[in-house]
């Protein structure tokens, strides 16, 4: 590897992105194509939402990973993070000698540059306090750009080119590239920084919590004093990591003490009003679950630090129309309700079942789980998983369906997850595969259920096919 070749020309033409069906890289390939550059991918797997986001763009992608998709009229090759050195993508593209970069670099070459970031990290809540928070610009004219890991439902994309003088990134904490192990967020240079929540995540990359904590204690100490850290008051790891820093932080979260605090909730379907502290009004909007309002707390302070009004952050609160594969209906049929969710893990997992079930009080909720990241296929949350699924009436856990990449002696066991729930009184299931779901939901469901699927893949179509079995 010659990482002198590390480096994007100054006139370039032809891109190439390897692994170009992960969420940012996608939105980096949309984004250059509309900015005029000749776009190409490829990947291992392709599913929806991203492959059909990719086609509508006209974006040429190749189906799996081949030495022929490089050729030496690429100008450049972006380097997606699941990309490994021994690909034969990177081995033909260190034979030519081509020039290359990790996403992080591209997007600030040819995105970033000149504008004001607003970057948004932690380990849960990024996607949709970065998407509340572009769309509040995008309501007050201020025309920004922005790039998310997740398809923005008022816009139908997860990037926008704009011509103001913001631009809104999810900020992530894994690893850059394989030329480059450092976390993503720190190739960037934020006016405002949001940090949600710091857990252990990401197995394949961080040892333990320790290893995390460091990470966001790089990045936090990165940030320029004339900069502002917007920091949820209730995490002991976030506590010490903003203890004594130049930068200006504000708390936000639940604390009457915090300068943005969460007041009083209520749900009129499809309406959740929720207080804000700070200011004595109460919004209204129709996302719904602790964690979403105060994730639309950290957006409203970003959008309060930037000057916009209080009746635009209104409108913009009540006209935004959410993420998806985030608390996503996917359809109906038979009176039955299914819905996709990314969750996958143990808190993200808890506060979903937590907020589905007390908006639709009245529905009996049947989760469906797959765990299929790196952190959840490995036994780390093993003893932790039986806690997230109180809410739930019914449980069904599938078997990981990818434990071919962990080490046996790490395996999760999806068979013991759902002894223990059992044990806990919970009416809890193991299924092997997606069809076996499928089958048991095609038989148990009755009209008044809703159905939340929760995995951070494609979980083998399971939301379509379920629909047509109904």
């Amino acid at each position: 590897m010659d990482l002198s070749k590390n480096l994007i020309p100054d006139k370039v033409k032809n891109i190439h992105l390897t692994a170009i069906c992960g969420t940012g890289m996608a939105a980096l390939a949309g984004m250059l194509k509309d900015m005029g550059f000749e776009v190409t991918g490829s990947d291992q797997k392709t599913y929806p939402p991203m492959s059909d986001f990719l086609f509508s763009k006209g974006i040429k992608v190749a189906e799996g990973f081949n030495e022929k998709n490089i050729f030496s009229a690429h100008d450049l090759i972006v380097v997606g993070n699941a990309v490994k050195k021994d690909n034969p993508e990177i081995n033909k593209m260190n034979e030519l000698g081509l020039n290359f970069c990790s996403m992080p670099q591209a997007v600030n070459r040819f995105v970033a540059d000149g504008k004001k970031t607003i970057l948004v990290t932690g380990t849960h809540g990024k996607t949709t306090i970065s998407s509340i928070t572009a769309w509040i610009l995008y309501v007050a004219g201020l025309d920004p750009s922005f790039i998310i890991g997740g398809i923005l439902r008022n816009f139908n994309s997860n990037y926008r080119l704009g011509k103001g003088e913001f631009i809104v990134i999810e900020g992530d904490e894994y690893d850059t590239a394989y030329f480059d192990k450092g976390p993503k967020f720190l190739h960037y240079d934020p006016h405002m920084a949001v940090i949600t929540s710091v857990e252990f995540d990401h197995a394949d990359i961080f040892k333990d919590i320790d290893q995390v904590k460091k990470a966001f204690d790089i990045f936090i100490s990165g940030i320029s004093q004339k900069s502002t850290l917007i920091a949820f008051d209730s995490d002991k790891n976030i506590d010490g990591l903003i203890s004594g820093r130049e930068c200006c932080v504000i708390k936000y979260g639940k604390n009457t003490s915090s300068a943005w605090g969460l007041g009083k909730v209520s749900y009129a379907p499809p309406w959740t009003f929720f207080e804000v502290l700070k200011q004595g009004k109460t919004f209204k909007t129709k996302i719904f679950g602790e964690h979403n309002l105060l994730n639309t707390l950290a957006a409203v302070a970003v959008a309060d630090k930037l000057m916009i009004p209080n009746e635009v952050i209104a409108k913009a609160l009540e006209s935004f129309q959410g993420v998806k594969r985030r608390q996503e209906i996917r359809g109906r049929k038979r009176g039955i309700t299914v819905m996709d969710d990314f969750a996958h893990h143990p808190t993200a997992v808890k506060e979903t079942v937590r907020a589905v079930k007390s908006f639709y009080q009245n529905k009996r909720l049947i989760a469906v789980f797959e765990p299929r990241t790196n952190t959840s296929m490995r036994n780390i949350f093993q003893n932790i998983y039986p806690l997230s699924f109180d809410h739930a009436d019914i449980i069904c856990i599938r078997k990981p369906p990818l434990l071919n990449k962990i080490p046996p002696d790490e395996h999760f066991s999806s068979e013991k997850l759902v002894k223990d729930l059992q044990n806990r009184g919970k009416d809890a299931h193991y299924f092997p595969n997606t069809e076996s779901i499928i089958k048991y939901l095609e038989n148990t469901a009755k009209p008044g259920d809703l159905v939340l699927v929760m995995s951070n893949g494609g979980f083998d179509n399971i939301h379509e096919r379920l629909m047509k079995r109904l």
